[in-house]
């Protein structure tokens, strides 16, 4: 049973997805069955790679939601104690926004090596936990290599055309599917479950996929 996963590095979500339905597998007694995808999603393609406040989140997205600077605090402290219940330490106060496309040029590149999930594991924490910033050339050459890959590979990543497309075509094929938004997680081309539900909610569905024959 194939299971692919649409997300964006720089989505608080889908990094608490990811922990939800880690959980989910646990649980899961076939879960040696299940192969798992990860895909490229830009939830803001236009965001400049050094935007207007950077290096205040709060202020950032108050700007680009037009909130006040009151409420966007209130509601990364709310998404941080979600996080902090999926096991996650999110740190946004240190956070640098920026746009995500290097980001995803890596986990394509990681992907061509096995390396897919491993890659999205080191970007979320790099982005959420210690609040480096995706889109230095150096600092992707590190988490690269970090996760087994060559300074060459990365540089290949960051410049090859080959792999904006692919994050490209990810987000097209996302959008064919009906994603309205990551994390987007897909069973086989038939069942999708949208958002970070909790690992009951995820376990459910695997577990009807798997018994009406997507695993069989």
């Amino acid at each position: 049973m194939k299971v692919e996963i649409w997300s964006d590095v720089m989505c608080p979500f889908c990094y608490i997805g990811k922990r939800n339905f880690e959980a989910a597998l646990a649980e899961f007694p076939d879960r040696g069955n299940i192969e798992v995808e990860w895909k490229s999603f830009q939830l803001d393609p236009a965001i400049p790679e050094v935007p207007q406040h950077q290096e205040n989140i709060y202020q950032f997205v108050a700007a680009r939601k037009g909130i006040s600077y009151e409420r966007s605090v209130a509601m990364h402290g709310h998404v941080a104690k979600m996080a902090k219940d999926a096991g996650l330490d999110y740190h946004f106060d240190k956070m640098l926004a920026t746009n995500s496309l290097k980001a995803h040029r890596l986990i394509q590149m990681a992907k061509t090596k096995g390396l897919g999930e491993k890659a999205e594991e080191c970007l979320f924490y790099a982005y959420f936990t210690e609040g480096k910033n995706l889109s230095d050339d150096a600092v992707l050459t590190e988490l690269g290599n970090n996760i087994g890959l060559t300074n060459a590979e990365v540089k290949e990543a960051l410049t090859n055309p080959v792999f904006q497309h692919q994050v490209e075509a990810d987000g097209t094929e996302a959008s064919r599917l009906g994603a309205k938004g990551v994390p987007f997680f897909v069973i086989d081309r038939k069942y999708a479950i949208a958002g970070a539900q909790p690992g009951a909610e995820m376990l459910k569905v695997l577990q009807t996929a798997y018994a009406n024959g997507s695993g069989r």
